[in-house]
């Protein structure tokens, strides 16, 4: 079966912003995510890529397309289905202040429990994600071979629950996950098992030291943050 690439799309002007974006129209990648995204091809030119699909918001569509633009030949899609997780009545506020909300601690501690007023379960959200792998799989298996590799770019927490369910782990554990804005994250399917490859790799060891401007909290950052500094 074939080899998934995640990308998560490049830091946009939410993520600097601090707000909980979801389906919120407009959100473009910010300088920084836009250089990301322009040395994307060259991150990944090793790499056989046979199809991308993006979700159809504007900073996936925009991390992708220097990618497609130095692969003239590669055949892009659009999926609804690997779209940021649907916040509701949360999208568009500020994270700082979500986090009084009460629904918070169960997005941190019990995410499977975690209903968006006006929006999706998290459950709901994962299952779309993992349904629209499988079948992706399976497309690009018929289409070009078991060892094919093809990419999808996508959200912060679609990829953590995605990486949640190839390595069996139950939803209520997907927030020790953590990927940064156009980090890459690889899983290879197999046909009895998944294996995870590469998990939110963006070649810059940097992003590992110590933080002065903030104190190591535990909660994790919904929406996936907006990376190191």
């Amino acid at each position: 079966m074939p080899t998934l690439i995640l990308v998560r799309h490049g830091r946009s002007t939410a993520n600097t912003s601090g707000v909980l974006a979801g389906w919120t129209p407009g959100v473009a990648l910010d300088e920084r995510g836009a250089a990301q995204a322009a040395a994307l091809p060259g991150r990944l030119a090793g790499l056989p890529i046979c199809e991308v699909v993006a979700s159809p918001l504007q900073r996936c569509q925009e991390t992708v397309r220097p990618l497609l633009d130095a692969r003239p030949g590669l055949r892009a899609h659009t999926d609804e289905r690997i779209g940021e997780c649907d916040y509701g009545d949360w999208s568009g506020r500020k994270l700082a202040e979500l986090a009084d909300e009460p629904l918070m601690e169960v997005v941190q501690a019990h995410p499977s429990a975690a209903a968006f007023p006006g929006g999706e379960s998290m459950r709901a959200m994962q299952t779309r994600a993992a349904e629209a792998v499988r079948e992706w799989n399976a497309r690009v298996e018929r289409d070009h071979g078991a060892d094919a590799v093809y990419l999808m770019c996508s959200h912060g927490d679609i990829i953590k629950s995605l990486v949640a369910d190839a390595l069996g782990l139950h939803l209520d554990l997907f927030q020790r996950i953590s990927v940064e804005p156009c980090s890459i994250t690889a899983i290879r399917y197999t046909r009895l098992r998944p294996f995870l490859v590469r998990l939110g790799d963006t070649g810059d060891f940097a992003s590992l030291a110590p933080r002065e401007e903030e104190a190591p909290g535990s909660d994790a950052p919904v929406g996936g943050g907006a990376g190191a500094p």
